[in-house]
Formats: C-alpha cells, structure tokens, sequence
C-alpha cells in the first residue's frame, strides 16, 4: 500500500515489511563510532572465547576427582575459578560498551529525524499525523536501542558459542557431533518459515503503535474541545477501538513468535536428550571418559541455547528492522519544497518588494480547488497593503506562499526581485516577520515565548516589544510577571493574551517585511486599538501586509486588495473602493451600516 500526498512529501508504506537486512541502514550512524563497536567486539569475542574454553576446565576436573595428587586437583579448580572471573570481566566491558554505542547511535538517529522532519514543508504533514512522527522517533528508537544495545552483540556472541561449540564439540566426539547435527535442518525449517511471518505481523504492531499515538495526541491537542462538545466517550472509544487493534497484533505476534520459540527449544533439547544417552552408554563401554561426556554434554548445552536464544533474538531483529525502515522513511521522504543547491544570497538591506507574478495553486490536499488562479501583485518597499474578501478568496494562501511554506503551480514569486525558490528557505525568512491567526505559544515563559522572535534579544528589548503589543500589562499582572511558566500550547492565556504575545513577538523580531493574518481578531477594542497604533508605527518603516476580515482594521492601508476566488477583484484605498461599488462595497456595507444597526 502506497499513501502519497501530492505535496512534495511523499510518504510510503511497505505492507511487507524487509528482512532484518533492513537493519543495515543503521551503518550510517555507526560509522563515526567504529572504535568503540570495534571495543564492543573484541569484548564480545573475548568472552565468547572463555565460555568456549570453561567446559575443558571443568573436563580437567571431573577427570581428575580420584587422583591421588590433590594440588594438581586444586589447580584445575583455580584454573576454573580464573576462567570465570575474566568471564566475569569481559561480560561487564561487553554491555557497558556495547550499551554506551546503542545509546550514542539512537540519539543520533533521533537527532537526525527531528532534523529533517522540522525542515519538511507544511505540506508533509498534510499526509502524516504528528502523533505518528512523535511515535517513529521515541517507539521505533526504543526498539532500535535494544537490538543495538543488546539483541545484535547477544546474537553475535551466540553465533560464535554455536560455531565454536561446534568445532570443540566434533573434537571431543566425532560420532556425538554428527547424530547433534541431523537435528539442525529440523530447527532451520521453523525458524524461516515462522520467521516471515513475524517480520510482517512486527511492522503491522508497530504501524498500530503509531496510529494509538496519532489518536491520542489529535484528542490530547484538541481536549478543550472534545469536553467542549461531549465527545469524551467517542474519544475514549476510538482510543480503545485502535489500542485494541495494536494489542491484536501484538498478540498474533507474540503467539507465532511463542510457537516458533517452544518448537525449537523442544526440538533442540529432545535432540540433546537422546545424544546424552548415547554418549552415557559409550562411558559405560570405555570409548570415552566421564569428564568427555560432561564437555560434550555442555558444549552441547551452549550451542543449544546459542540456537533457541537466536531463534527469540532473530523476532527481535525482525520488529527491529520495520523499525528502521519506518525511520529511514522518514529521513528519505522527499519535500518539493526544497532550497536550491547553489542559492542566490538575498542583497542587505532588504528593500522589502514582494511580487507575485501569474501565481497559481492549489492544497495537495485539495487539487482541484484553485487557492490562487492568475495573480499577480507587487507590493513596492515600505508599502502597506491589505488583502481583503469572502473566506476562502485566498488571503491566507498569499501569506504561506510568501513564506514558501508551498511551492505554486506556475507563476514565480520574488522578494527584492530574486524569486523564493532560487533563495535559502533560511536566508529570507530571516527578514519576514509573521502574526498568525492561531499563534504558536511554547510550553515555556512569557519572556522566552516573546523571545522567539529574536534569540539574542536582552530582556529589556522583550519588554519594549511587549509595551508595543499592549502585553506589558497583563503579563505583569502574572503569578511570575514574564517569568510565568504559561502552559502547553499557551493553555493559561486568553486568545487575546496570545495574539498579543505573537504580536511582541513579531516587532521583537524587527523584520523588513511585516505579515499579519487576522493579528486582531482575538482583540477586545481597546486592545485593539493599542496594537493597531503599534502595528501603524511599525508599518511606517517596513513593508507589511495585513489579512483582515474586520475592514475597521484596514482602513489606514496605502491599498486595500480585495479578493475573490484566488484573484484580484478590485483594489485601492478605502473611500475609493467604497465609491467604487462592488464586493468590497458590499463587505463595509454589511460591516458598517448593519454593525451600526444592529
């Protein structure tokens, strides 16, 4: 199954998931640290080697509990004894290295994924839910930090007992190793066939994982307003629906992975069972010594569980490998809205002129509804406009499009004549300066969610901003004054409170070129006009652009653009469009005159 969105971001899902070669995507980030695997490794074969060597100790000593000479009775059992500590040793630097690389390699890969999923266009997310991300990045890395931190150098030292205890086991009796080998292909079968399987119902538990957590962050985000309209029982509903269906294949998983697992170790053990009565009855009959049957037995021990413990590791590594695809995903998904790869440097100072040249677009997630069709504006230096109309005309579209949060269709748009596209997304944005409709308020202080605006600002230049916002009030009427911790998503604020946070932001920032979408809206009148006195002394300096359904506040615009159905209508200041008769007649007629009314 393949989701695509027609945005630039191409998401894909694999139903079949690949094998565990998937997990050879995690080279990448492994490189930088090849010292430290290559320490791991050298613990790893260390203590692979002395578990191989124990079983001739314990041979020497089992061989020699009637000799006569008891200090040579008593150096096998310190030589034994000596064997186990630097077991010991070599275990304890086994994990302590082998977990600090899984622990530097996933916050690597974290740090990678946050990195390119934070760059991606706005259109990326039209086709994935932020739940789901979230869940790629902690989930599908906790599973990739066990099999890095654990299940991999488990497996490996499991793969070098088995070949070794192999080797050994052939030396000590060829007859023995040959009747253990006719059991290997009867534990080979289960394993492949089983194993398919499990890498598949693997990636379907992790993809149900992902959809439990994009459900309960989009009821979680919006919780005001699922209370609001008494969803709660629907919320929790579709919660526990999608949970369950996680907990479904998390079952049918644990169920075929149980089954693979009893298989083998029953097959492997029954095998280990008879060989065992076969090598008695050769003790009895004088081939070989008690203590040859007691490192066979052992030695047989050891490469039975380095299978069975292979079998359970290798379920892992399959849930592990959809992890990493699932991740890799999302550091090859493909944005179309992307900087060039030798940009143009944007001339300082920035004059400010916008153009809009024959633009036309439309959603990805709407094709075939034009949002902008054939426009074409320029807005000269220091120039304030207002963009005006019905909802839907595309005023909000004109402000994306002058962040280059989309790509359009066809048409160019410049700043200072350069067009966006042939620009660092990074290098123009940083003389734009945006008040959205619905202003992003951090979990963190007034001071620092003001300080947004402009990193290296001093508290007193936060403060100025807030002055200017008509904040400075209420934020000093906080608990903390700007020190106030004000929630997830500004929960402790009002909207007004928000908007004029995102206002002080903006004129912190002090950018060229001003973007204001419905900056007001959330205002009561008498903050209103306080914020529209500091956006009319920023606007003297600078070019803005202001979106405004209320045209009370656009009446002081150099010009007004009214729009209709993603194009230019009619356009001029106030009283002449007045005149002028037409929509924007019309709009301050049901404004004015009905408001008065009324």
């Amino acid at each position: 199954m393949v989701r695509k969105a027609e945005n630039g971001a191409d998401m894909i899902e694999r139903d079949k998931s690949k094998d565990v070669g998937a997990l050879a995507e995690l080279w990448p980030f492994m490189k930088p640290y090849k010292m430290l695997a290559g320490a791991a490794v050298l613990a790893l074969m260390l203590t692979a080697t002395v578990s191989l060597v124990l079983p001739m100790a314990v041979r020497r000593v089992v061989d020699n509990f009637g000799a006569e000479d008891g200090a040579l009775l008593n150096r096998y059992f310190m030589a034994a004894l000596a064997i186990a500590g630097l077991l010991a040793i070599g275990t304890g630097l086994r994990y302590a290295l082998v977990t600090r690389l899984g622990e530097r390699v996933v916050a690597d890969i974290r740090k990678a994924v946050f990195d390119r999923v934070i760059g991606m266009s706005p259109a990326f997310f039209e086709g994935i839910m932020t739940g789901e991300v979230l869940s790629r990045i902690t989930t599908d890395t906790t599973l990739i930090l066990s099999v890095i931190g654990s299940s991999v150098s488990i497996a490996l030292r499991n793969i070098l007992i088995f070949i070794g205890g192999l080797v050994l086991m052939l030396i000590t009796s060829a007859k023995l190793t040959g009747l253990v080998l006719l059991i290997v292909p009867l534990v080979i079968v289960p394993i492949l066939t089983m194993g398919r399987k499990l890498r598949k119902l693997s990636r379907v538990n992790q993809d149900w994982i992902a959809n439990s957590s994009g459900n309960a962050a989009e009821a979680l985000q919006s919780v005001q307003t699922v209370q609001a309209f008494t969803h709660e029982t629907a919320s929790r509903a579709r919660f526990a629906d999608v949970t369950e269906e996680s907990y479904e294949a998390a079952r049918r998983r644990i169920r075929t992975r149980a089954a693979m697992t009893v298989i083998v170790i029953f097959l492997v053990f029954t095998g280990v069972v008879g060989v065992l009565w076969i090598g008695a009855n050769d003790v009895r009959g004088g081939d070989m010594t008690a203590g040859m049957l007691v490192q066979f037995v052992i030695y047989s021990v050891m490469v039975a569980g380095a299978v069975a413990a292979l079998s359970e590791i290798y379920g892992e590594l399959q849930r592990a490998a959809g992890a990493t695809e699932r991740l890799v995903e999302l550091l090859r998904t493909n944005d179309h809205v992307r900087d060039p790869e030798n940009p143009v440097a944007l001339a300082r100072p920035v004059r400010g002129e916008i153009g809009f040249h024959e633009v036309s677009f439309a959603y990805p997630s709407r094709p075939d509804t034009p949002a902008l069709d054939g426009f074409d504006l320029t807005v000269a230096p220091g120039e304030t406009i207002a963009l005006v109309g019905p909802s839907g005309a595309g005023k909000t579209s004109v402000i994306q499009m002058i962040l280059r949060f989309y790509d359009p269709r066809s048409g160019q748009i410049t700043l200072d004549g350069i067009a966006l596209d042939q620009m660092a997304r990074q290098d123009f944005r940083k003389e734009l300066a945006l008040v959205p409709q619905d202003p992003a308020i951090f979990a963190a202080s007034a001071r620092e969610n003001i300080r947004f605006g402009r990193l290296d600002a001093t508290d007193a230049e936060v403060e100025e901003a807030a002055r200017a916002a008509a904040a400075h009030d209420f934020i000093t009427a906080l608990p903390d004054g700007y020190d106030t911790y004000v929630g997830e998503r500004g929960v402790m604020l009002s909207g007004g409170q928000k908007q004029r946070i995102a206002i002080a932001r903006a004129i912190l920032r002090d950018a060229p070129v001003l973007l204001l979408d419905e900056a007001t809206s959330a205002l009561d009148a008498e903050s209103e006009r306080a914020v529209q006195t500091a956006v009319e002394t920023m606007a003297r300096s600078r070019t803005t652009i202001i979106v405004a359904h209320r045209l009370a506040t656009v009446k002081k615009a150099d010009r007004i653009v009214v729009m209709d159905q993603g194009r230019i209508v009619a356009q001029g200041t106030h009283d002449a469009l007045v005149a002028e008769g037409g929509l924007y007649a019309r709009l301050a007629r049901l404004q004015f005159t009905d408001g008065e009314a009324a």
